[in-house]
């Protein structure tokens, strides 16, 4: 193939440099691997810690949330154009259970959206085994649409949770929570709630979440078990769990069903929004490393460019006399920063790959985390070598502009 004079000089400038080539193609090389590394390292852990946060939080949990009494509640009983103030609010006197749960699962399952639905009763228990007693938390739930939801079985250390519906009054409990009382598998519990009376349950299974707060402190029943331990009938039902196919549309659809139910809907960004501002801030922190580091491989290019302009004025300045135009001139040196660009950035995203591979082999062993999460994300290898060649392409121009406006004249004469 044919190329053109331009070109044919830019590729005899750069082979006849070779080592101010490959250091500023190695520049470009290490700012593209670096950005890939981090890139791969941000939405690896990012991805898992929302992962965690999925084993126990819905995407979007729908329950009645306590109300204050406020001024515009007595607009109801005073209907004149008087100022109505309200000294000393209090909580109003409402009930923890949902009026017509099953009616609202019926009325979520039409949304598209949505992937799974579960109902649960949630009640604060004190637990007794012997002399030794804890405050806690059971959730009465369908154990198989909670393990479909939250993955339950990944996190058993002892037991079958399917037990949970073939055994009457079992229970299963946290890990943290059994070595507190001293159980195993098989043993008894006593469970009592605020209302009603204590209840004896038999341990099934222990699970292990490796969140310290919940292993301390909560277990499963049946929901049937749990609304008896309440005192309460079977329509009983104080939360809604909802997984969506989508996580990201959750404050959307979690907007749709308040309206629709008149319930609050709490979606998993609220949840953790503690777990949203680290990511963010991590994001800036790594996004600004990798800035200096193309700004540097960047400066280093527009050095070597500028070295090369230099030494090779005259012979610049001879092209011109022969009518080599400005731009011409221009597209020659431009030409170079984008070839030391793509070379840079085509061994940049095999390094980076490397790099991201050796890494993931890291063994960590903590709790469910058995090597460092990282994310082999395609868009992250195509934005390092847009960035990497945008960046080369940003640092040459000054250059090029520059060499295109060298006067023969006073350079022949010089």
């Amino acid at each position: 193939m044919k190329i053109s004079v331009n070109t044919e000089i830019a590729l005899t400038y750069l082979t006849s440099r070779k080592k101010q080539t490959v250091v500023a193609s190695m520049g470009v090389m290490f700012g593209i691997s670096m950005f890939i590394f981090m890139q791969s390292l941000m939405k690896g852990t990012n991805d898992y810690f929302e992962k965690m946060s999925f084993t126990n939080t819905p995407h979007i949990r729908l329950y009645s949330e306590n109300k204050v009494a406020d001024a515009h509640m007595l607009t109801s009983f005073l209907t004149d154009n008087s100022t109505k103030i309200l000294t000393n609010p209090k909580q109003l006197k409402q009930t923890q259970g949902l009026s017509n749960p099953y009616g609202i699962i019926n009325q979520i399952l039409k949304n598209a959206q949505v992937d799974a639905v579960t109902p649960q009763v949630t009640a604060n228990v004190i637990y007794t085994s012997g002399s030794v007693q804890l405050t806690g938390n059971v959730a009465g739930v369908n154990i198989n649409e909670e393990d479909k939801m939250f993955d339950v079985q990944g996190n058993m250390v002892k037991g079958n949770l399917h037990d949970l519906k073939r055994v009457n009054n079992s229970i299963l409990i946290g890990k943290g929570l059994a070595d507190k009382l001293s159980l195993h598998v098989g043993d008894n519990i006593t469970v009592r709630s605020g209302v009603g009376s204590p209840v004896v349950l038999r341990v099934i299974g222990i699970f292990a979440t490796t969140v310290k707060q919940i292993d301390e402190t909560k277990s499963y029943v049946n929901i049937i078990q749990a609304q008896n331990l309440m005192g309460k009938d079977r329509s009983y039902v104080t939360d809604i769990k909802i997984n969506l196919k989508n996580y990201n549309n959750a404050p959307q659809v979690a907007r749709e069903l308040e309206t629709i139910s008149g319930y609050k809907a709490e979606d998993w960004v609220q949840a953790n929004e503690q777990l949203k501002a680290a990511f963010k801030i991590r994001a800036i922190i790594l996004n600004s490393v990798i800035g200096v580091l193309l700004l540097v491989a960047g400066f280093g290019i527009y050095n070597i460019l500028n070295m090369t302009i230099y030494e090779k004025i005259k012979e610049i300045a001879i092209l011109k006399a022969q009518g080599f135009s400005g731009p011409a001139v221009t597209s020659i040196f431009l030409q170079q920063a984008i070839y030391i660009g793509l070379m840079g950035g085509l061994v940049g995203i095999m390094v980076g790959f490397g790099i991201t591979y050796m890494v993931s082999r890291i063994y960590i062993g903590a709790g469910t985390l058995k090597y460092l999460p990282m994310s082999f994300y395609i868009p992250h290898y195509i934005e390092a070598i847009t960035f990497g060649v945008l960046t080369t392409i940003a640092a040459g121009f000054f250059p090029a502009r520059k060499a295109s406006k060298v006067d023969p004249v006073n350079i022949i004469r010089g």
